[in-house]
């Protein structure tokens, strides 16, 4: 998994609460077992027409936001069904950081283990964060995971906070497998001092 340390990008104000998995990545398009391709279909119903055509004024498609890798939005964002592609689509259109008052809780613990940093500030924060990027005053931030700090160019700044371990694993690009891999050495010291046992398959001992 990509580690996250810092991150500079483009704001992207996504102005919607309750934003759930089947508005961030629609269900006919979960077939794909692999974890790329995606991004394409990111907020494809708010996106694009019926006849497959850009909404213009869907915050995504506006010329200002085209290259947004840090997605402000309302609480309660990645509410709904607990499928894993929702960070999977948001990281392969290219968002490394969410800012909201608060996350769905599966959501959440999903982003972590996709190289994405989800960050909850209070209601009011937001609120004044959204009025800077529509004005114009906040149009980058930098995300410095090491010092729990956000800030722009303009000498806005905030700090936040996440869980020691999850803010380790992202620093290390540690997902789950990598984690359990980490204890390698002391599973293969395990598996080796296992008792045999028969096997009625092939009448073996094993």
């Amino acid at each position: 998994m990509r580690a996250f340390k810092k991150h500079t990008g483009e704001v992207v104000p996504l102005d919607r609460a309750n934003v759930d998995t089947d508005q961030i990545i629609p269900k006919q398009f979960l077939k794909r077992v692999e974890r790329t391709g995606f991004g394409k279909y990111l907020f494809y119903n708010w996106r694009f027409d019926d006849q497959g055509e850009l909404i213009p004024d869907f915050v995504l498609n506006r010329e200002e936001y085209q290259a947004g890798s840090i997605l402000l939005t309302r609480s309660n964002f990645g509410c709904g069904s607990s499928r894993e592609h929702a960070p999977w689509s948001l990281h392969d259109y290219g968002f490394r950081a969410l800012i909201a008052p608060s996350f769905a809780d599966i959501f959440y613990n999903n982003c972590f283990k996709n190289g994405i940093l989800p960050i909850r500030l209070p209601e009011e924060t937001v609120d004044h964060l959204f009025e800077r990027v529509v004005a114009g005053t906040t149009r980058t931030l930098t995300v410095d995971l090491e010092t729990e700090q956000i800030h722009d160019d303009n000498g806005w700044v905030i700090s936040f906070a996440v869980e020691p371990h999850r803010r380790h694993f992202l620093l290390e690009g540690l997902d789950d497998i990598a984690v359990t891999l980490l204890q390698e050495e002391k599973i293969r010291a395990y598996e080796k001092n296992l008792p045999p046992f028969y096997s009625i398959q092939t009448g073996t001992t094993v």
